[in-house]
């Protein structure tokens, strides 16, 4: 899915600079890393004790996830919470 993105001002005459969601950068980043290891949706779901259809909808950005489960998917990826927010 693409157009999650918000404009950022710019100076007079020039484009506004898109800037991607923390829904998007999240997914994008989740995508990334799970491909990375070979591992479908059910199974990163399981190493984070998550469902798979949970995993799903953070992924297409369609669910609003709490600090606590990007906690949980960032540890089952082996990988610092920050770094799964990080463009």
């Amino acid at each position: 899915m693409c157009g999650d993105f918000r404009a950022m001002p710019r100076a007079a005459g020039q484009p506004p600079k898109l800037v991607p969601t923390a829904r998007e950068v999240l997914a994008i980043n989740m995508i990334r890393l799970r491909a990375d290891r070979g591992w479908s949706q059910e199974v990163l779901g399981f190493e984070a004790g998550l469902h798979r259809t949970f995993i799903a909808h953070v992924e297409r950005r369609v669910r609003n996830v709490s600090l606590d489960n990007i906690e949980r998917i960032a540890k089952a990826l082996g990988v610092e919470t920050y770094e799964l927010l990080k463009p």
